[in-house]
């Protein structure tokens, strides 16, 4: 099986030929808020990196925990994909917001790359229209969404919307700001 790779700030992604237009467009759409997510927190120290900017007291670091547990992990391989050590595993974490001191950024970092590579993978082998397999009844309710689209597009906006949160944590931690073209 063929394919293209994508390198952006690390993130190298690759999307098989058989994955269809629109799951392609949607993906690439979600790579450059991923590659946002790496971009913002490259060059920070670990100490910036824990270090809570906002009153809300979240970190970069616990961000980009956030996005690989609660999001990529979350959405692709427990909603969509209905992987049960997924699923079974979802108890055991207290708050993927807050990374325990003993934890080195770069596995953080590392664990966010490995997620996005299996969403990718979970994902370049279906359709749009594709049902989910499992739904958090127990923290959502009734189903809200209900296909890959539909949860590609969330993922895409959550991404996009922590995007921004790192992009304003960032200029307060060293005045650095990042141009986004579309």
């Amino acid at each position: 099986m063929q394919g293209a790779t994508i390198r952006r700030s690390s993130v190298v992604v690759t999307h098989t030929t058989r994955s269809c237009p629109e799951i392609q467009a949607l993906l690439k759409s979600l790579d450059a808020q991923r590659s946002h997510i790496l971009d913002m927190v490259d060059g920070l120290d670990a100490k910036d990196l824990r270090r809570p900017v906002l009153p809300s007291g979240w970190s970069c670091l616990g961000l980009v925990q956030h996005l690989a547990l609660d999001v990529e992990r979350f959405w692709f391989r427990a909603v969509m994909t209905g992987d049960t050590s997924v699923i079974d595993a979802l108890g055991d974490i207290d708050d993927a917001w807050q990374v325990a001191p003993d934890v080195p950024p770069a596995e953080v970092l590392d664990r966010y790359r490995r997620e996005t590579d299996l969403s990718n993978s979970a994902v370049t082998v279906t359709t749009p229209d594709t049902p989910l397999v499992w739904w958090p009844h127990h923290l959502f309710g009734e189903p809200h969404l209900h296909t890959v689209r539909d949860v590609l597009l969330h993922v895409i906006t959550e991404t996009a919307c922590h995007a921004g949160h790192l992009d304003a944590a960032r200029e307060l931690i060293d005045g650095r700001r990042r141009l986004v073209l579309t």
